[in-house]
């Protein structure tokens, strides 16, 4: 499938994504397309303040199944649709993930090196402005733009 034609439809499938979450207090963090015909898998992450449950993902499961039923044509080849939580290491991309772990520990990897060096890992003490302040050391504090993270997710510890 061409990169516009599965932007698009990937664009349908967020609406729809969004539109199965109205009302239930579920965020629809990402959605994923992978795969062709038979063999094609949608992989739908959910999240909510509280933590995500089973129940959250089957009722997002069923919504969003329905839905895209409902627009026959979206997936005409089949699909297997797969919901789940983002997980304790979760991927770190929209503004509002960032708002949510201030506080936490984070784990990045930058598109240039800041003093030589690409990848930092410290507690995300702020976010504003469109900038992350990240405390890599005590008392020692980064500064960095949004747009020079490649990678970010959230560090699980114990």
């Amino acid at each position: 499938m061409p990169a516009l034609e599965r932007s698009g439809l990937l664009d349908k499938i967020n609406e729809l994504g969004e539109q199965a979450a109205t009302g239930t207090g579920i965020e629809i963090v990402e959605i994923q397309l992978r795969g062709a015909g038979k063999a094609r898998l949608l992989r739908v992450y959910i999240d909510k303040p509280e933590g995500v449950t089973h129940g959250d993902c089957e009722l997002i499961s069923e919504r969003l199944g329905a839905l895209l039923d409902a627009e026959d044509a979206v997936l005409d080849e089949g699909y297997t649709l797969e919901v789940s939580s983002p997980g304790v290491e979760r991927k770190l991309s929209k503004p509002r993930d960032f708002e949510r772990v201030v506080g936490q520990k984070i784990r990045l990897t930058l598109r240039e090196a800041i003093d030589g060096q690409q990848r930092f890992e410290g507690k995300l003490i702020g976010f504003a402005g469109d900038a992350l302040e990240l405390e890599i050391a005590p008392a020692h504090t980064l500064r960095i733009p949004r747009e020079q993270v490649q990678k970010a997710n959230l560090k699980f510890e114990w």
